[in-house]
């Protein structure tokens, strides 16, 4: 009888453990089934909206460098300054030697084109172009019409700096119309400093 009774209890623990061996295989191999079925598609899809999130970036960044399809060249007339304050419309023409600066509003040629994101820079003589721009502050509007469209920038700052000063052409990030002239406008001789009028692009109507 005692040794029916061991027989017993030894045959209840073998199934038990059996058991137990078996739910946990079980459970082993559908967590593995499952990390092998769904884990590679979840990574998939994500690489996939990386890809997709760096195409974008990259037809983003080339729409807004097409917005010129010709770079225009040196000593080339881009385009017109328009300064609604004073009723001025004024020839835009590429570069800053004396050549461009002699015809009209010189635009700074490592700097941006007007439109584009970032600090497009212009700059002219306080006795011819820039005359009276001493008149405009902030608040007031320049328009800039190009081959790529019309720009309305509204000024935001006014500074005076030192001829020397660099950070005239610092880049920006957003986009920015730096206009600049000689500063005192009353001055005999070489100006010391610079007047320059720092506004935010508030409207493009592209062509």
């Amino acid at each position: 009888m005692r040794k029916k009774w061991i027989l017993l209890i030894l045959s209840v623990a073998l199934i038990s453990g059996g058991v137990w061996f078996s739910s946990t295989s079980i459970y082993q191999l559908t967590k593995g089934y499952l990390m092998f079925k769904f884990g590679p598609e979840k990574t998939f899809t994500e690489n996939n909206e990386k890809v997709q999130a760096t195409e974008n970036t990259k037809k983003s960044e080339k729409t807004e460098k097409l917005l010129y399809e010709v770079r225009p060249k040196i000593g080339e007339q881009m385009g017109e300054l328009r300064i609604p304050k004073l009723d001025a419309v004024l020839p835009i023409y590429h570069g800053t030697n004396e050549d461009e600066l002699e015809k009209g509003v010189g635009h700074f040629a490592d700097s941006v084109l007007p439109g584009e994101k970032d600090n497009s820079v212009l700059s002219g003589h306080r006795d011819t172009v820039f005359r009276k721009l001493g008149e405009v502050g902030k608040g007031d509007l320049l328009v800039v019409e190009t081959t790529a469209g019309t720009f309305t920038y509204k000024v935001r700052k006014v500074r005076i700096v030192d001829k020397d000063d660099r950070s005239v052409i610092v880049s920006m990030p957003r986009a920015t119309l730096t206009v600049s002239t000689c500063y005192p406008f009353t001055f005999v001789g070489a100006a010391p400093d610079r007047y320059v009028l720092v506004a935010y692009l508030i409207k493009s109507d592209k062509k």
